[in-house]
């Protein structure tokens, strides 16, 4: 092959990579765009389901349906009473965004029955905890469990899925690393008697458990 040849072979196989590398910009480009605009929709959807007045949350007949793109962040309003089954705690190293939750802590998620027997699944709040001690858990759930109706509002929310480095559950401790409620049912079986769990659970807004929660245990 002549020198020429050699030269001509390698503009056209520069010009290849080019094209090649300017359709992948294009297509990068493209997919920000599109993440943006999604991002922007679901930010709007957020704050007008959060903004809205709360309703009577799903008939279990309906659950099968519910989606996080529609339905996630939906408030909700109803009476339930706390089961005394274990508890699940779920760690958080904190938040940027709330004031209330600062520091390492982990999140209380207990089983709450429904007047029909169906089991909602309740985030019912941050205890600080930094050591992820079980007793402080055990202190600030146990005034929550008195075996009366309660009225609960809050808003919907769907199971996480874990990531390749999420560390495994303790589950002598009864703690989680991932908010997957139905993962945590299964193993503390709280959809006893046959009864279904919500694919939902709710983040609790009121009433809020501020004497239980709001500071270490001394």
């Amino acid at each position: 092959m002549t020198g020429v040849a050699l030269r001509q072979r390698g503009v056209a196989g520069f010009a290849i990579f080019s094209l090649a590398m300017m359709m992948a910009c294009v297509a990068l480009g493209i997919w920000q765009l599109q993440r943006r605009l999604e991002k922007h929709a679901l930010i709007s959807a957020l704050n007008e389901r959060l903004a809205a007045a709360p309703e009577v949350p799903p008939a279990p007949s309906q659950w099968h349906a519910l989606t996080p793109a529609k339905d996630e962040f939906r408030r909700v309003s109803f009476t339930a009473t706390y089961a005394k089954l274990p508890d699940a705690m779920i760690y958080s190293s904190g938040s940027a965004v709330r004031e209330d939750v600062s520091g390492p802590g982990t999140w209380a998620f207990l089983p709450a029955k429904l007047p029909d027997g169906e089991t909602v699944v309740v985030n019912t709040g941050f205890v600080q905890n930094t050591m992820q001690d079980r007793a402080q858990q055990d202190r600030a759930v146990g005034r929550l469990v008195t075996g009366q109706p309660v009225k609960l509002t809050g808003y919907l929310r769907f199971p996480e899925s874990a990531g390749t480095l999420t560390p495994s559950e303790d589950i002598g401790k009864r703690l989680w690393f991932t908010r997957d409620h139905l993962a945590i049912a299964r193993t503390l079986g709280w959809g006893e008697g046959g009864k279904t769990v919500a694919p939902f659970y709710i983040d609790l807004e009121s009433p809020v458990p501020r004497a239980a929660f709001q500071s270490r245990d001394r």
